[in-house]
């Protein structure tokens, strides 16, 4: 089994725009055009079984109508492949209501991103949505590291994440971009071996420019192979979660390079979808049958 633990999708009436203005800032090209429609047949064609959906809440009024979308999608999850996490805002004062919610309704975990959302991961709001999240039995996936659109703001930088997980021990937390990205140094250093998951998204392939833009691949190298090797192997590649962040990288392709990374062929299957499937509980209560 695939699973490709980071993905994004928007409604077809806003993703043209959303994904434009996105590729804009961040002057990075986009693959798919950020439809629920082009991400399924990204998925048949790359063989991937499931993609997580990680929506994120970028004004605390949005929380509500994402939500009710992301529980619609795990419905049928087992049929479509797309699976989705929550949102919410470290500016919704009723975050417990909130994460009770969906955890009642089956969703798996929520998604935050301390850039677009303009709070430092160890701000007290987000330390009690975390700790929350966990009396609930939820998965917290974060953006960590600096973010492509928004160069050198630190709101998810690794001392941030550290002083976090020092306060708030979190059971099932996701730091995405292997811990941070344009980070790697200091992840290996300091986070290597806590007890997170990392995601590969954004981090293993050079960025390719938006039609336009003078990026070179110079400005924002990938993850070094080696590194990746040497993370994985003091990690535990039990704790890897393969993702692309799709539309930003091309799951074939990605899933290509995880192949010929140099895992071995175990090390390969909990990656690629057997670290996923444990940490999502697949087959227990997740969407309707084929």
């Amino acid at each position: 089994m695939i699973i490709d633990f980071h993905t994004h999708t928007f409604p077809e009436n806003l993703a043209g725009r959303a994904i434009g203005k996105l590729a804009k800032s961040a002057r990075s090209l986009n693959y798919l055009d950020g439809t629920a429609g082009a991400l399924q047949r990204s998925m048949r064609e790359a063989g991937v079984d499931y993609s997580l959906l990680l929506p994120v809440v970028t004004r605390p009024g949005q929380q509500e109508e994402i939500n009710r979308i992301a529980v619609e999608t795990n419905r049928s999850g087992v049929r479509t492949g797309l699976l989705s996490f929550g949102g919410i805002h470290p500016e919704n004062e009723d975050y417990r209501h909130i994460l009770q919610e969906l955890a009642g309704r089956g969703v798996k975990g929520v998604k935050i991103h301390p850039v677009f959302q303009r709070t430092p991961i160890d701000d007290i709001r987000y330390q009690r949505i975390i700790a929350c999240a966990s009396e609930n039995d939820m998965i917290v996936l974060t953006h960590a590291g600096y973010d492509i659109g928004f160069p050198g703001e630190d709101y998810a930088s690794v001392s941030r994440i550290e002083t976090m997980l020092d306060i708030v021990k979190p059971e099932k937390f996701v730091l995405a971009h292997m811990g941070g990205w344009e980070c790697w140094q200091e992840v290996e250093e300091r986070i290597v071996g806590r007890n997170v998951w990392l995601d590969t998204a954004f981090s293993l392939l050079p960025i390719e420019p938006a039609p336009g833009t003078a990026r070179t691949p110079e400005e924002d190298p990938p993850l070094p192979r080696s590194r990746f090797l040497r993370m994985v192997e003091k990690h535990g590649a039990e704790r890897i979660l393969f993702g692309t962040d799709s539309p930003w990288s091309e799951q074939k392709e990605m899933i290509a390079l995880i192949r010929q990374s140099g895992l071995d062929a175990v090390q390969q299957e909990a990656v690629l979808g057997g670290n996923a499937a444990q940490l999502l509980s697949l087959g227990q209560g997740v969407g309707d049958s084929r």
